[in-house]
């Protein structure tokens, strides 16, 4: 029996047979045809290029590495962009790496994990010498230290206001961060981290040692103000550091204005001393709203009863937090919208009443209310529910104002004189008008609020200047403000307007001082070969034009103080929803030379000390129990490198740029 005939050789024309058992897997997938043998003959081509690229004579292996390939590129956030060129760079992966180290908090672990070497092959095979955790390290300092150099470049010449905190971490250390502020010359507001570094204790001559070494290692910029909160040991490092600044060249009217006091922080006294009255009405709001966050079928009991009184409301029940009033108010302000529900609570769940307060004995102390006394109070009744609508609309006043205050994205040094005449109008009204409840609380408000912004000592007029240098209120807002505030003694309200515009007419004739000095002047001597008649003529002529200098430089300085009167007699500005702050004074800073720096300066002031801690939520997350290990140089790396990234960009400084203008021309003369 003959053997069978050999099987007919493939038509190469006919697409069917390509792929074989492939092209018969993408029929059953319901791909088209077209489409899947082509992802197929791309898969395979690729599978070539790997295994050439492997083999020592593989006609791939040598691949020229700068050739571009196309890639989209976004632009905005809009979703637009284009196909641009793009090659491959073994150090921009290695710096767009470090960056997402940086940025998304990694550990540097990450990169050695499994999965994400295996995203790398596939993403960009290109790329095989993919760092180790040590080297990311490495790199992650060093582009600290190569943005370090950039900022530090761009603050040369920058007057800045700072604000500090201290934290203490979960290795027990002490920190200490020390955060910039500043408008730079094309009138942007930045906030920059300088410092997050160890300190021994919190002791006033140590905390203003570790800010003056900080301010070393900048170059000593120059400073206006510093925002501390109201501890006593930072009155000593205002101290210290006055003691130290004192007498320098840029220093403006010896740091008479260097403190600031926060007024966040003010404000939480202000209200916790208003709440201890009403502590025991606050902790059965908070033994009820921690019952049924406790467990999950706490919880969903809780949301049935919510479902069954129909109660329409989006947001949730909260737990306040320790030291944080604002936190308390939220908590009353959402329980209140859901008191139907916690009433009903008492008949569908039979624990309710008995298990209020059980584990309160493992809350942290020192909060707005003694956490301790919420044990077994039981749920609030009628009487407690009629006093949390009381406080929720006499406390939403002092929680907006916080949350102006808290503000890192605008000035807010124009918001304090307003929300001063607000918070005081409203406590008057209710110590004279309002109900015993609040009228109580008001009256212990009261108190507190005498105790620290009606005592000149503890206030700094700069914060009024603020106010001033808004053209939409200038001094006649500010006067009628202080009727507001002090009807009832005239004396007051004048002494108060004549420190506030002596304070801005000062900071003017300082800027102006500091104009002149900076101003360089040229000096010539006599030939030494010129007899002694031309020699004695010339400095008979020098003289001469000695005086005519000082005199135009005395017209100079009667013509920039002129600035102050012009801008105080022009009328007001429209109150717009769109109007610009700092845009206005752009525009102005023609017409109001010297008092456009001064604006510049005041209006970069913060008035509490939020930017600084909220660094330490970072650093929570970058010190973690899970990478206590970090030693503090890195740490503040990591913090000082996230703030600086995330940051839109370096700001442009001009006088950096005329600087280097400078530097290029005198290297063409020398060339010539």
């Amino acid at each position: 029996m003959p053997p069978p005939p050999p099987p007919p050789p493939p038509n190469v024309s006919d697409k069917s047979n390509i792929g074989g058992s492939q092209s018969g897997r993408v029929r059953s997938m319901g791909i088209p045809l077209n489409l899947g043998l082509h992802v197929i003959t791309v898969v395979l081509r690729m599978r070539v290029i790997q295994r050439s690229m492997q083999c020592k004579k593989g006609p791939f292996k040598n691949t020229d590495k700068s050739q571009t390939t196309l890639g989209w590129k976004m632009e905005g956030g809009s979703g637009g962009g284009g196909l641009v060129p793009i090659s491959f760079s073994v150090e921009a992966c290695r710096q767009a790496l470090t960056e997402m180290i940086i940025v998304d908090e990694l550990p540097f672990r990450f990169v050695e994990g499994e999965g994400f070497r295996k995203f790398m092959l596939v993403v960009c095979p290109k790329w095989v010498g993919i760092p180790s955790r040590w080297t990311i390290a490495k790199d992650c300092f060093n582009l600290f230290i190569s943005e370090k150099i950039k900022l530090k470049s761009a603050l040369r010449g920058q007057r800045i206001s700072l604000t500090t905190d201290t934290w203490t971490s979960v290795q027990n250390l002490n920190y200490m961060c020390l955060t910039a502020h500043f408008i730079d010359d094309d009138w942007k507001l930045h906030k920059r981290i300088l410092s997050f570094s160890l300190v021994e204790n919190h002791k006033g001559d140590t905390l203003g040692k570790g800010i003056e070494l900080c301010l070393h290692d900048w170059g000593r910029p120059k400073i206006l103000a510093i925002t501390l909160d109201n501890a006593s040991s930072n009155n000593g490092a205002i101290s210290y550091l006055k003691k130290k600044t004192k007498y320098r060249r840029d220093t403006v009217l010896e740091h008479e204005f260097l403190h600031v006091r926060c007024c966040a922080h003010i404000l939480n006294l202000i209200v916790r001393e208003g709440l201890k009255e009403y502590e025991e009405s606050i902790a059965k709001v908070r033994g009820v709203v921690k019952y049924v966050k406790s467990s999950p079928q706490r919880w969903d009991t809780f949301k049935k009863c919510v479902a069954l009184e129909e109660i329409k409301c989006k947001s949730h029940v909260c737990l306040d937090v320790p030291t944080r009033w604002n936190s308390t108010y939220l908590m009353l302000e959402r329980a209140g919208k859901f008191r139907k529900a916690f009433d009903r609570l008492e008949e569908e769940d039979m624990c309710f009443l008995s298990s209020i307060g059980d584990d309160d004995d493992d809350d942290d102390e020192g909060d707005v209310v003694t956490r301790r006394k919420s044990k077994k109070l039981g749920p609030p009744n009628a009487s407690d529910w009629d006093k949390v609508r009381l406080f929720e609309k006499f406390l939403a006043l002092f929680h907006d104002a916080t949350l102006r205050f808290s503000g890192g994205e605008y000035v807010t040094c124009n918001t304090f004189f307003s929300e001063l005449v607000n918070i005081k109008n409203a406590i008057n009204i209710e110590c004279e008008e309002g109900s015993p409840v609040v009228g109580l609380m008001a009256s212990n408000m009261k108190r507190k609020f005498e105790k620290y912004w009606e005592n000149m000592d503890n206030q700094n007029m700069l914060l009024y200047v603020g106010i001033v240098l808004d053209p939409r209120y200038k001094m006649r807002y500010l006067d009628f403000g202080l009727r507001k505030m002090y009807a009832y003694d005239q004396s007051k309200i004048i002494d108060m307007s004549w420190k506030v515009k002596n304070a801005f007419i000062r900071m003017y004739e300082a800027y102006i001082q500091n104009e002149e000095g900076s101003s360089p002047q040229r000096t010539s001597s006599p030939r030494e070969d010129a007899s002694p008649s031309t020699t004695q003529s010339t400095n008979r002529h020098a003289a001469l034009m000695a005086q005519f200098k000082q005199e135009l430089q005395s017209e100079d300085s009667l013509e920039s103080r002129s600035e102050v009167d012009r801008y105080l007699a022009e009328k007001c500005e429209d109150e717009g929803d769109n109007f610009d702050l700092l845009n206005w004074w752009k525009v102005n800073s023609v017409r109001y030379r010297i008092l456009s720096k001064v604006a510049r300066d005041v209006l970069a002031i913060p008035v509490s000390t939020v930017a600084s801690e909220s660094t330490f939520s970072t650093a929570g997350r970058v010190l973690d129990p899970f990478r206590s290990s970090l030693n503090p140089m890195m740490v503040e790396a990591l913090i000082c490198a996230q703030n600086w990234l995330r940051s839109s960009s370096t700001p442009i400084s001009l006088r950096t740029l005329m600087d280097e203008v400078e530097e290029f021309e005198k290297q063409i003369d020398m060339g010539m």
